[in-house]
C-alpha cells in the first residue's frame, strides 16, 4: 500500500487575473507545480489580458475577511502570500486579521503589487501608507521590484549595489526580510536580486533573457517562496530555491519547464 502524503496548505490573498498570467491564477499554478495545496482569498476582479488592465472591481472588505477566516478555520495555512490589495480598506482588513493572530501567525510573504506591467495603478496611494505602517511589520518577507522598492525607501535603486542598499533599508525600516528584484535595472546582463534578513545577504543571479515578454513573474516568484516555506525550508534557502524555479519558468517559457529545472537542481 502506498504511503499517503499530506500536502502543506498555503493561502494567497490577491486579485484575479482574467488573462490567467498573474494574480490568483499564477499563484495557484505555482502552488500546484510545487505540490502544495493552494487556497485563496480574492481581493478584486480584474478584466485584463497581456496588453493591459481594462477594469478593476474590488471585493467588499468584509468578504475578504470572511474568505480568510473560512480558510483558517478548516484549512489553516502554514504560509501565506499577499499580492494585490488595491484599497485602503482591504489593506486594513488583511493587516487587522494577522495582527490578531499575534505569535501564531504563519510565514507571511508580501508582494507589494503597486502598478501593473501596462502601467495601471493596482494599489491606491492611501493604501501604500497602510501597507508600510501595518502590514510590512507583520511580514516575514517583502518582495519589491525596483519601482516598488523606490516607493518603500524613497529612492529607486539604479545599480546592483543600490538593490542591496534598498534591501537593508527595508529591513531597518519595517523589520522584515527583503528580496529586492533587479529585473527593471537598465543595462544589466544578468537578472540580479538581493535578499537581506538582518543576518544573511544573498546575491542571486540568473541569465537575463532578452526579447521575452513575461507577465506575472513577481506573483510566481513570491508564490514559489511561499510554497518552499510551507515545505519547511528556512527563508534564505526558500528564496534560493524559488530563484531556481523562476529561472526555469522564464527560460523554458512556463511552469512545466520550471519544475523540470528545479528537479534537476535537486538531484
Amino acid at each position: 500500500m502506498s504511503k499517503q502524503v499530506t500536502l502543506p496548505i498555503v493561502l494567497t490573498i490577491a486579485g484575479s487575473d482574467s488573462g490567467g498570467g498573474a494574480g490568483i491564477q499564477a499563484d495557484l499554478k505555482t502552488f500546484a507545480s510545487l505540490r502544495v495545496h493552494g487556497t485563496t482569498a480574492i481581493t478584486s476582479l480584474t478584466a485584463q489580458n497581456p496588453k493591459g488592465v481594462r477594469g478593476i472591481q474590488t471585493a467588499k472588505p468584509a468578504m475578504v475577511r470572511q474568505q480568510i477566516e473560512a480558510v483558517f478555520d478548516e484549512l489553516r495555512p502554514v504560509a501565506v502570500k499577499v499580492g494585490m490589495l488595491y484599497s485602503v480598506e482591504i489593506v486594513k482588513t488583511v493587516a487587522a486579521f494577522f495582527e490578531k493572530l499575534g505569535g501564531e501567525r504563519p510565514s507571511l510573504v508580501v508582494d507589494p503589487v503597486m502598478v501593473a506591467t501596462s502601467g495601471r495603478e493596482l494599489l491606491k496611494q492611501g493604501a501604500i501608507r497602510e501597507l508600510k505602517e501595518r502590514l510590512l511589520p507583520l511580514a516575514t518577507l517583502v518582495t519589491p521590484n525596483v519601482p516598488e522598492a523606490g516607493v518603500l525607501v524613497g529612492r529607486e535603486p539604479r545599480t546592483v549595489e543600490g538593490l542591496g542598499a534598498a534591501a537593508r533599508k527595508i529591513h531597518e525600516r519595517f523589520g522584515c526580510a527583503a528580496l529586492v528584484k533587479g529585473g527593471h535595472l537598465a543595462g544589466v546582463k544578468e537578472a540580479v536580486d538581493i535578499f537581506y534578513d538582518g543576518q544573511t545577504e544573498l546575491v542571486l543571479r540568473a541569465p537575463f533573457i532578452k526579447d521575452l515578454s513575461v507577465r506575472g513573474t513577481g506573483c510566481t516568484y513570491s508564490a514559489a517562496i511561499t510554497a518552499f516555506l510551507a515545505w519547511g525550508y528556512e527563508l534564505p534557502e526558500a528564496v534560493k530555491q524559488a530563484k531556481t524555479f523562476m529561472t526555469g519558468a522564464i527560460g523554458q517559457r512556463g511552469l512545466a519547464g520550471a519544475y523540470e529545472v528545479l528537479n534537476n537542481a535537486w538531484r
